[in-house]
């Protein structure tokens, strides 16, 4: 690499690591180049990007900057996955890989301001995903509603079943 593609590398890659809400560094010795290219395969379609970095050069990008305390991780084989816009389903995606290919190895990752190990990733891997949150959200929003609608209709229902109760006794007594 000459001089003008390593500052090229620097500051794409130092964009990648400031605009991705979760990274994740892991270590990938001993794998294939075919195991490296279906972890690729399955990142695309979830909109995380995985990379293999130059370590000088992402501690470069990292220096000065809230995410520095990950270059200490950079030795050795080291790949990147940035995270798009739901970060807990790029984690759930990176285990599941995982998984599969015995031969990556979380070193660290970067959560909400957090250097987080193993298994500080296994825990965001654990966290409901976004579209679940949604779910949970509208559940909880049409609850109040319903509720209302409840308590409203309780009088005219309790009116009813004393009118059909008060009806009833009157039948048998005649």
């Amino acid at each position: 690499m000459n001089r003008a593609e390593k500052e090229t590398f620097v500051a794409d890659i130092k964009e990648r690591f400031n605009n991705a809400p979760l990274v994740i560094l892991t270590d990938f010795k001993g794998s294939t180049v075919d195991e490296m290219d279906v972890l690729r395969r399955a990142c695309e379609p979830a909109g995380v990007h995985f990379q293999v970095v130059k370590n000088t050069l992402c501690k470069r990008a990292l220096a000065e900057s809230d995410k520095e305390d990950l270059t200490k991780f950079f030795s050795g084989n080291i790949g990147v996955i940035f995270a798009g816009e739901d970060p807990i389903a790029a984690a759930k995606l990176f285990t599941e890989q995982a998984k599969q290919n015995e031969k990556l190895e979380i070193r660290a990752g970067y959560f909400e301001g957090d250097v987080l190990d193993a298994q500080g990733v296994a825990a965001v891997a654990a966290l409901p995903s976004r579209e679940e949150l949604l779910s949970i959200l509208l559940r909880t929003m049409l609850a109040a509603p319903r509720q209302v609608m409840g308590i409203i209709r309780a009088p005219a229902r309790d009116l009813l079943y004393l009118l059909s109760n008060f009806a009833s006794k009157l039948e048998d007594q005649d």
